[in-house]
């Protein structure tokens, strides 16, 4: 979709200045034909709940337009999903789907503005990302904050993976998910520490301690990585902002918007283009970045309703070193590799099965570090055999410490452990489409050596 878009660009920059205006045309047509194919293979269908009120969200909405905010789109409550965007009308690409005015971006300008600034200017170490989140602890109970609508639409707790409660965590066992969601609490857990409750101590009339507990901290952290933008600024910086009403799209594999996130220094404002067509009444979604659904879950509370391709698991693989291996290409450096669910590839042939590349030529120079040819030998065959072998053993003890997934009760469960139960199944997933294309490329591979016998 991206490199689609790129040549959308590349044609309209083209237009003005290139003779051949109706080959471009065509070639623009031609383009956009394609897009929409494409969007056609990502359908992602959730129901509106009627019955949910969106009261707050279209106050905050009206108090948007009153400071200059234009969008193409109506907030609704979808089930499976909580809050998103559905369109108004329909839109093409290039059509702005919503613009919001810098004025009402939540940056770190305002702590610039404000009476902390000059008391956490002077701790060591502090980062404008949490100047912001401080800010917004003491900002959200401020009655008189000019974004006081936009706190009111916030949800008292956050549900990411860094408010799994213990059953949740323990639900993980068996997946790398598990220790991740651990030392990110840790890590915050000891930022908390080194900030409070000194500040609070030396500033009480700043840092009011009832506003600084550890669970207000914690919110906090969950606000900024669930709803914040990287927003390029007109003076070339990169800036973590909040951006009211903006937060309320919703991530998808293959979303309407895909650029944004820069400061339109004519209006002074964040436009947020469609990348592809979204009609009346659909849910319009946003690409949160190329984020893996471990990181999703952890640090934004969802996992993906279609397949995400950056669902990578790395890998160590222990294999004994052979003398001369060193100069036998760029991947005799490698000390890890990375794998994915095998529905995503297209060549399951001899030699592929659906796996990556690297990995299987890691393996096969270790067993044949001189080996520079993949043939249909013999000697080449048998070694495909070890190493198909040899991943189905590797991910089936992966898939058997996961656990019995037809015992995972899904209907009976608190909505952290079901999540941590989705993620599981996901785990599982992958790893038995890497065992059964082991298991396929073992049949292929004995075939051949079949004729070699005969």
């Amino acid at each position: 979709m991206e490199a689609l878009n790129s040549i959308l660009t590349a044609i309209a920059k083209l237009g003005g200045e290139h003779s051949a205006s109706t080959a471009l045309q065509e070639l623009r047509v031609a383009t956009v034909n394609v897009i929409s194919e494409v969007a056609k293979n990502f359908k992602e269908e959730r129901k509106v709940v009627t019955e949910s009120s969106c009261e707050q969200e279209k106050c905050l909405q009206q108090w948007g337009e009153d400071e200059g905010v234009k969008s193409q789109l109506e907030i609704s409550y979808f089930e499976g999903a909580g809050r998103g965007a559905v369109a108004r009308q329909d839109m093409r690409i290039g059509d702005i789907a919503m613009e919001i005015p810098l004025s009402i971006v939540i940056s770190e300008n305002l702590v610039h503005a404000s009476q902390m600034h000059s008391i956490l200017g002077e701790v060591e170490g502090m980062s404008a990302e949490t100047m912001l989140l401080l800010w917004s602890m003491k900002e959200k109970h401020n009655p008189d904050s000019k974004f006081k609508l936009y706190f009111d639409t916030l949800p008292e707790k956050f549900k990411t993976g860094l408010s799994f409660g213990i059953e949740a965590i323990m639900s993980l066992d068996g997946t790398l998910l598990l220790e991740e969601i651990v030392q990110a609490k840790e890590h915050l857990r000891a930022q908390y520490d080194e900030l409070f409750p000194a500040l609070c101590n030396d500033h009480p009339d700043v840092f009011p301690p009832e506003l600084y507990t550890w669970e207000q901290f914690l919110w906090a952290c969950e606000l900024w990585y669930s709803n914040s933008m990287k927003i390029m600024f007109n003076d070339g910086k990169l800036r973590t902002c909040l951006v009211p009403i903006a937060g309320f799209l919703n991530h998808s594999s293959c979303p309407h918007i895909v650029h944004y996130g820069k400061v339109d220094f004519t209006t002074n404002s964040i436009k947020f283009p469609l990348s592809r067509p979204c009609n009346a009444g659909e849910q319009c979604f946003l690409g949160y970045g190329n984020f893996s659904s471990s990181h999703l879950l952890t640090f934004y509370g969802f996992l993906p309703q279609l397949d995400n391709y950056y669902d990578v698991i790395p890998l160590d693989i222990d294999v004994e070193s052979n003398e001369g291996f060193a100069d036998t290409g760029p991947t005799s450096d490698w000390t890890s590799h990375m794998i994915r669910g095998t529905w995503f590839s297209k060549n399951l042939g001899i030699f592929r099965y659906g796996l990556p590349p690297p990995l299987l030529d890691h393996m096969r120079r270790s067993r044949n570090p001189f080996s520079q040819t993949m043939n249909l030998t013999p000697e080449n065959l048998e070694i495909e055999l070890e190493i198909l072998r040899d991943l189905c053993s590797m991910f089936q003890d992966m898939t058997d410490a996961l656990g019995d997934g037809q015992l995972d009760d899904r209907e009976t469960t608190s909505w952290d452990t079901k999540l941590a139960l989705d993620f599981k199944y996901l785990q599982r997933r992958i790893f038995s489409s890497i065992v059964a294309s082991c298991q396929a490329g073992c049949e292929l591979v004995e075939s051949e050596l079949q004729r070699y016998r005969l």
